[in-house]
Parts: C-alpha cells; structure tokens; sequence
C-alpha cells in the first residue's frame, strides 16, 4: 500500500467512541454520577470506582448493579435525571477535541467510512451531536441500547463494522477508555488510545497514542496497517 497517498486508506474505516473522544467531556459525567449516588446513599464514586464501573459503559447496566432495589421505571428516570444534570453541566464547555475536525474532514475526503461507537443513549448522542459539527461525516451511529453486550465485549464495534460493510481487521478504533481499548482488541482491530482519560501507560495494548488528533494524519492512519 503506498503511504504517500492518502487515498491509499480507502476501503478503510475509522470507528470513534464518543465521551472522552470526541469531546472531552468526562470529569462532567463523573459529577454526575457522584451526585446522583450521593443522593440516593450509595457508595462513594471515587474516580477509580468510575473509571473501572462507570466510565465507558452503558447506563441502565450501572442503575442495575448500584441501584437493584428500585424498578426498571424508576432506575430509568434517576439515570434520566443524572443525563440531565450532566447535559446542563456540560453545555457551556462543548467543544470538539483539538484536530477532531480536520481529521475527519480529510478522512471523509480520502473515502474512509466512520462510525460512533458508543455506550451513550440516544438521546445523549443527539445532544452532543447538536453541540458540534460533526454529524455529517460519520455514516453508521451505534448506540449503547442497540447492543446487548457492553465494552469490553467488541459487539458495538464488530457492529458497526458490519453496519459500515468493513471487515474488522481493516478498521481502526479510537478509544479513551480501558473497557473500550479491550472491545477494540477483542473485535481484532487497530486501536488508537486517546489521553483525555488514561496515561499512555494505562492505555495498552493500542497500536498509537495521541493526547489528541492535532497531529494525527491520514497518513499515520494508513501506516498502521502495512504493520505486520
């Protein structure tokens, strides 16, 4: 493959988790968390309690484990109250992570599909979609309820490279998060970690670690697949 030309990625995908990737927007749902278990007298959330627990995975499992006492309607609306608590938090602060626009801009011109990936509901990728201008690039969205199995399980991102029509081994992942780093190792495929949440220490095994897409290229990208 000719690493010179940046077209030379096409027939390829990049995949992006969402929180902690695209936005860097962590410390805000670790907020949230701590205020909602605080509320309801659970457990202290330490921030080795969220990134191991919380961080990364979808809600409803978290309210099943933390909050088993209370019914499916009731743990639906206490996590709706913790979205609402961290979008309003969140807000005045939302703003892509350094590069991410560009990337994508010159990815989607190289003829790279993309995807998000993420253990966010809906209604939270669409309020974070509303703040930046990034829709338009990606071609499949997976939601945190469209899968049954949740990072570290690779089924989102084996799904939305089947949704793309890639094979796994010829997409790319970029993570913050330990159980997304494991998913996109598992799934078999390349795996950029980002440092909005880890240390580059912390985040292995990936095959580049960035703190952002500043000077991330198209041409890196295809470099990490003449890897043997």
């Amino acid at each position: 493959m000719n690493i010179r030309n940046s077209k030379s990625i096409k027939g390829y995908a990049a995949i992006f988790d969402m929180d902690g990737t695209l936005v860097d927007n962590n410390k805000y749902h670790f907020k949230a968390w701590k205020n909602l278990f605080e509320k309801y007298s659970r457990l202290e959330v330490t921030p080795e309690l969220f990134y191991e627990k919380l961080s990364g995975v979808a809600g409803m499992p978290i309210m099943r484990e933390f909050f088993s006492e209370f019914s499916e309607e009731e743990m639906q609306q206490m996590f709706e109250e913790k979205s609402r608590n961290y979008r309003e938090a969140f807000a005045p602060f939302a703003a892509p992570i350094n590069g991410l626009e560009r990337l994508l801009n010159e990815l989607k011109d190289s003829g790279v599909k993309m995807a998000v990936a993420t253990s966010a509901a809906v209604i939270n990728i669409d309020y974070m979609m509303s703040l930046l201008p990034v829709r338009q690039y990606f071609d499949v969205i997976i939601d945190g309820p469209r899968v049954s199995k949740p990072k570290p399980h690779p089924q989102i991102f084996l799904k939305a490279a089947f949704d793309l029509g890639v094979k796994p081994e010829a997409c790319v992942v970029f993570e913050d998060s330990l159980s997304g780093v494991k998913a996109a190792n598992a799934a078999g495929m390349k795996v950029i970690g980002i440092t909005t949440t880890h240390t580059a220490q912390e985040l292995h095994p990936v095959d580049l670690v960035i703190p952002d897409y500043t000077e991330l290229t198209v041409q890196k990208l295809a470099a990490l697949f003449t890897k043997n």
